[in-house]
Order: structure tokens, then sequence, then C-alpha cells
């Protein structure tokens, strides 16, 4: 590994993935759509991913550094909670716009630099693979897609040597656990249709996010992908044993059980 793309470095996994990297030695280019608080000690540029002109100018100022990458990492994403009814359309949108089509964006754009060997690592949740819960449906849906994606990707370039993994996290303590808090304040505020469940939902919640872990263990697992003679396809990090049985459930079972403890 020489040469390595990381998206949404200035975030909190991506600078922990960031700094990781540049100490092994790697040439790490970071993008993100803001300026890192502090310099990552990375080549950093400022890229907005649902812009494909913005994708394409930071490619072709790579493209005159160096001839070729050896990864692409994707930890670009946004966290958005809402009511399915509520929630207006350019909300809805613009979730995939980033989670889904940004990541399509930049493997399209940069498959140029990639080639026999390289490998692309892309981030998710551990909410992909279950049955989504009320007001974070939004979210998980998304992941849902972009694991979906994620695995087709696998097959189509495995033919081409590039290997695809997913790292798949539980609750991370990044900003993005801040994003949450606000994201549900803002919906127990706005809500006219749940306001008692989304009190209720509140609590649920915490109690999933409060057993987190720390950026450098979502590194770790990168590490591992970049790395493993045969990357497995999923790696899992801080999967909520309360939330595992909630989805071995039956269906009718999970609803009755939501409905149960929100009403």
């Amino acid at each position: 590994m020489n040469h390595i793309l990381v998206t949404g470095a200035a975030g909190g996994m991506g600078r922990a993935i960031c700094n990781r990297l540049k100490g092994y030695g790697y040439t790490v280019y970071g993008i993100d759509y803001r300026e890192p608080e502090t310099d990552l000690g990375v080549k950093f540029y400022t890229c907005d991913v649902t812009k494909t002109d913005s994708i394409t100018a930071v490619y072709e100022a790579i493209e005159k550094e160096c001839t070729h990458l050896d990864a692409i990492v994707h930890t670009a994403g946004i966290y958005d909670l809402d009511s399915l009814i509520e929630m207006t359309e350019e909300r809805f949108t613009r979730i995939f716009d980033i989670n889904l089509f940004g990541i399509y964006r930049v493997n399209k754009i940069f498959k140029p630099m990639l080639s026999d060997g390289s490998r692309i690592i892309i981030t998710s949740s551990e909410l992909a693979p279950l049955d989504p819960l009320p007001f974070t449906g939004i979210y998980g849906i998304t992941k849902a897609a972009v694991e979906k994606y994620a695995f087709s990707l696998r097959q189509e370039l495995n033919l081409l040597g590039i290997k695809v993994s997913v790292i798949r996290p539980g609750a991370v303590k990044t900003g993005l656990l801040n994003v949450s808090t606000v994201a549900l304040d803002r919906f127990i505020e706005n809500t006219k249709l749940y306001n008692a469940n989304a009190n209720r939902f509140k609590k649920i919640v915490d109690s999933v996010e409060a057993k987190n872990v720390s950026p450098e263990e979502i590194a770790d697992a990168v590490d591992a992908a970049l790395t493993d003679k045969c990357p497995k396809y999923i790696y899992n990090v801080n999967r909520n044993p309360l939330l595992r049985l909630l989805n071995a459930m039956p269906d009718h079972a999970q609803v009755a059980v939501i409905k149960m403890i929100l009403k």
C-alpha cells in the first residue's frame, strides 16, 4: 500500500483512519466537504461528494501527483432521524445523495486509478442488515442500500482483481453521536404525530448509543481490510446485542414489541 484516498477525512472516523495510515508511511489523500479543525497531516482537498464536478476536480489534482491508488476508504456520510411521513422530500433525498450516491460517484470517477490488487472499503452501519426501527428508518434504509451496492460492486470488481469490503460499526464516539442527539431533539420538538412516542424512543436511542467505541477501533477494522490477504466482505465493530435480539424476532413480534414500548 502506498497511496490511499479517504473520504470524510475531517470527521472522527476519517481522522482516526488518516492518522493510522500516515503512521504507516502511506501517502494519504483526504477529502471532505469542510476543512478539518486541525491539520490532518495528509494531502487534503475540499470536496462535495454530491457534486460530480467537485469530485472530478480532486481526481484531476491527485492524478497529477500519482498514477494509481491502492485503496479508497469511504467514511463520508450523514445521519438523520425523523418520521418518514413528516420529513421533507429535500431531507429524504439528501441523505441518499450523500450516503449512497456519494460513494457511487467517488468510485466511478476514481476507478481509472484502481487496478488489480486495489481495495475499496465502505463504511456502513450495524443497522444495515437489521429491520428498521421507527424514526431511524431513513438512516437504516440508506445503509441497507449501501450494502446492496457494495456487494454488487464486490461481485463485479472481483473480476478485475479489486477487493471490496464493508466496515459495519455500531455506535462510535464521534461527532455523529452529537448529530444524533440534535436530530432526535429536533424530531421531538417538531413532530405532530408522535409526541409521546418520540420521548419514549429517546430512551431507547440513549441506551443504544451509551455503548460506544472509539474511532480508533474503526481504524483497526480498516487496517485489517487493507492488509488481510483475503479480506472479508463484512468487518463488524461494536454490534448491539439488544438490537440483534429484537431483529431475531419474527417481523410481527418486532412491530408488537416496539408498539408496546412506545405507546
